[in-house]
């Protein structure tokens, strides 16, 4: 399914569709090249923003669910995909550890940890699930929706200390898809004979939005220049905010003045283009995830005329961790819909391959607000189209493949960044 843009596909996005396509070869080369220097994470999920005269991310997440969103077309590539990126840490692996977010049992979740067991066991690995809950302390079966089952064990170190399995289990890899937004568990640290992925700097216990988008800033700046484009039309604006309280209104005099700079700096770029949408910038919490600690706002006077009710939703996101930093990003509008709901495209990667991708549909919000909510549901992208081999003769704007190409190139951008911003935020750079 191909949802229908609202606004036509004209204008700048239709030129960068067309410098794009034509730079093709040079831009996969440099794709190759980037890779021979960094190290792609794992997997990887990229949110995407599509304005019509502007494509961008704004969300990496790098412990992506929705593997169980993708078309069954895409599989073959997944699983590919996954034998490239476990054979680089392990040639000669056999067993595979995964350990899921601890507490989420929600139907959807584990649907998608079913998909990853299913993709990684056609690698030819053993999978079993260890759970991080100290509620799991025998083998722990679940019910699928589809009658299937799904069991979690619980995790045991090794005589030694050093090793991380269950018990007659021992794995060369681990892969963990708990963004660690509670911390970082004492039992996955120190295993210094296996190997963890991703890295434990990679979860929300230490990342940052803000360390992301500025790779991300460098990385697009870089191809921009490379593709004679406007790095904007690739990248939203952002700055940094610290020391805000929602609670009690601290910083929030600094927290709108940023919002005033970015907007300013916003408006300039619409003008230059002769864009009519109305500008707006998003804030969020600069560490976590699941839509919480969100906000849209189009002014910086709406900073200090919160209610109580927003300032509480600001205040804290998941596992109840307090905000104190904050990222202030252009807002990116979402002009696609898939019958009259909003629409966004979610590119899934494993390793650096796009293995294919989703729309996250969401029918009670506006084109100006987060879809990443309560409400939403999922449609499959058609990567399937062969989204790696755009159509060189279509006229730009009118077929998928070339549409979701540049899906893709965007979203692997954002992969090529969450490589750099690991690599700076590694605290062993030495065994990185």
């Amino acid at each position: 399914m191909v949802p229908h843009l609202v606004t036509a596909l004209n204008g700048p996005l239709l030129d960068l569709e067309k410098k794009i396509l034509n730079a093709t070869p040079a831009i996969e080369r440099w794709f190759r090249l980037e890779w021979q220097e960094h190290t792609p994470p794992f997997y990887c999920s990229v949110d995407l923003r599509n304005a019509g005269f502007k494509l961008a991310p704004v969300d990496t997440n790098l412990y992506p669910a929705g593997f169980n969103n993708l078309a069954p077309e895409m599989l073959p590539l997944a699983v590919q995909a996954a034998m490239a990126a476990i054979e680089k840490y392990c040639p000669d692996a056999k067993n595979l550890l995964l350990i899921p977010e601890t507490n989420n049992r929600s139907s959807f979740y584990l649907q998608n940890i079913a998909r990853m067991i299913q993709i990684f066991r056609q690698t030819g690995l053993n999978v079993r699930l260890g759970s991080l809950s100290d509620d799991i302390k025998t083998p722990t079966p679940i019910d699928l929706p589809d009658g299937s089952t799904l069991t979690l064990e619980p995790l045991e170190r090794s005589a030694n200390g050093r090793r991380l399995g269950l018990k007659n289990f021992d794995p060369c890899t681990i892969l963990l898809n708990d963004d660690l937004s509670a911390g970082i568990p004492a039992i996955l640290e120190n295993l210094n004979e296996q190997t963890l992925l991703p890295p434990l700097h990679a979860g929300w216990a230490l990342r940052r939005k803000s360390n992301h988008f500025s790779a991300y800033d460098d990385v697009v700046k870089k191809f921009a220049k490379m593709n004679d484009i406007d790095a904007w039309m690739l990248n939203p604006y952002f700055a940094k905010c610290g020391k805000v309280d929602f609670k009690d209104h601290s910083g929030e005099e600094a927290l709108a003045a940023q919002v005033d700079a970015l907007l300013t700096k916003i408006r300039k770029k619409y003008r230059e283009y002769g864009i009519k949408e109305t500008p707006f910038v998003i804030i969020k919490a600069d560490a976590g995830t699941y839509g919480m600690g969100i906000m849209t706002v189009k002014d910086g006077s709406e900073v200090k005329d919160m209610t109580a009710k927003q300032r509480s939703r600001m205040a804290v996101v998941k596992d109840g961790h307090e905000v104190t930093d904050v990222i202030i990003q252009e807002g990116v509008h979402t002009f696609e819909r898939i019958n009259d709901s909003v629409a966004e495209p979610v590119v899934m990667m494993i390793d650096r391959y796009v293995v294919g991708g989703y729309y996250r549909v969401h029918a009670d919000r506006d084109i100006n607000e987060n879809l990443n909510a309560p409400g939403a549901h999922f449609v499959p992208l058609a990567f399937a189209q062969q989204h790696s081999l755009p159509d060189m003769h279509a006229k730009p704007g009118t077929t998928a493949p070339n549409r979701f190409y540049l899906y893709g190139v965007v979203a692997r951008l954002a992969l090529l960044a969450a490589s750099i911003e690991l690599e700076k935020t590694d605290p062993n750079p030495e065994v990185y």
